[in-house]
């Protein structure tokens, strides 16, 4: 390695620990953190559906912005289906679409493009997105009831052709928002919480019939979750009556690391929970080669005197080191002063206990959730 060289690394890890102590709140008061509870306290004691436009796009003028809807399906036979519209990507900042496929084996397939502006039309009065020929919109029923939302992902040798036919009411935590600081804010509504799918996927000249539960919502956003975020849990549960959404993200350093711990549950068609007075505990840490770094086996989440959920990782169907395509010296530098990015995606054994109008329930069962790690 040349002296320049060797002087240019220098003052790119210099630069890179600033970043990084910055983050960490050495400098400065932290952040403050402010949900929009409705309240009394973190929680929705009136729990308001979700209108049209919360499903419409939301563009800012901010370096930041991003935003993006999100579909899922878990098909009866063994298939999982994943899909985005991009009005504004996390990295080009460019409209674009992803379709991944999950195989019963676990294999994937997978397609991600992204479009030029004059690709995307899309709509502020409801979900109504064009990206290029793909398409996701939500149509209303006349005399009232829930959407169905209509999704068209294609694009070289995979297609996916789905209906969700709405069985909860969209759900918001409070005002959907959470603002951080200086550095903006992270908006989501869950449109669609559990849903029945129909449809068809192509994967080359295979097409797979598809039915099962769906589930979709939307994100957008101003801050830059890398100089705020430390990590984040994500995932769902479905039973024949229950419904259970929660997140849980916990911020770094500069901003107290502090968690955000929005958690929906819905009994039959009934949102009956909407909450942020969460705890979760994560124990037993394994690590994990593909992402570089540790998850926990187990998450424990308890609202206390209304719900308990434990989660129990069986396998680990995806995961990704955030830092595989960087120069061997910069995920040097990285891991070294910053951490180690990493995203996963679990199989879990799962128990559910409840209390809702003074009655006990139990329900036990797997499912799928996620864990991103920015440090």
């Amino acid at each position: 390695m040349s002296n320049r060289e060797t002087g240019t690394l220098f003052i790119f890890l210099i630069l890179l620990l600033a970043v990084s102590i910055s983050g960490c709140g050495f400098f400065g008061e932290p952040q403050a953190v402010t949900e929009a509870w409705t309240g009394p306290g973190a929680r929705d004691e009136q729990i308001v559906p979700t209108r049209p436009e919360d499903d419409g796009v939301h563009p800012m003028e901010d370096d930041n912005y991003v935003e993006h809807w999100y579909f899922d399906a878990r098909l009866d036979n063994g298939y999982l289906v994943v899909g985005f519209l991009w009005a504004s990507e996390m990295m080009t900042h460019k409209p674009g679409m992803e379709l991944h496929i999950y195989r019963p084996s676990g294999e994937k397939v997978e397609v991600i493009k992204s479009y030029p502006e004059s690709d995307l039309r899309v709509s502020e009065e409801k979900c109504d997105v064009w990206v290029g020929k793909n398409h996701a919109y939500a149509a209303y029923p006349e005399g009232g009831g829930l959407p169905v939302y209509h999704l068209f992902l294609s694009e070289g040798e995979l297609e996916a052709d789905l209906t969700f036919h709405s069985e909860i009411q969209g759900w918001r935590p409070g005002g959907g928002k959470t603002d951080y600081g200086d550095q903006g804010l992270f908006a989501w509504v869950v449109a669609v919480p559990r849903a029945r799918v129909e449809g068809t996927i192509k994967i080359g000249e295979e097409t797979i019939p598809a039915k099962g539960i769906g589930y979709h919502d939307h994100n957008w956003e101003t801050a830059d979750l890398k100089k705020v975020i430390s990590h984040w849990y994500w995932g769902r549960v479905y039973t024949e009556d229950f419904t259970l959404l929660y997140a849980y993200v916990k911020t770094n350093r500069r901003f107290g690391e502090v968690a955000s711990k929005p958690l929906m549950l819905a009994y039959k068609d009934r949102v009956v929970y909407s909450t942020g007075e969460m705890n979760l505990k994560d124990s037993d840490p394994i690590f994990n080669e593909t992402a570089n770094r540790e998850y926990p086996r187990l998450l424990e989440i308890e609202v206390p005197e209304k719900l308990t959920l434990r989660l129990e990782v069986k396998d680990v169907i995806d995961a990704h080191n955030f830092l595989e395509d960087m120069n061997p010296v910069l995920k040097w530098g990285v891991n070294t002063f910053i951490g180690h990015p990493g995203w996963f995606r679990f199989r879990s054994d799962f128990t559910l206990k409840a209390v809702i109008d003074g009655v006990s329930y139990e329900e036990k069962g797997q499912t799928l959730h996620e864990m991103v790690a920015l440090r």
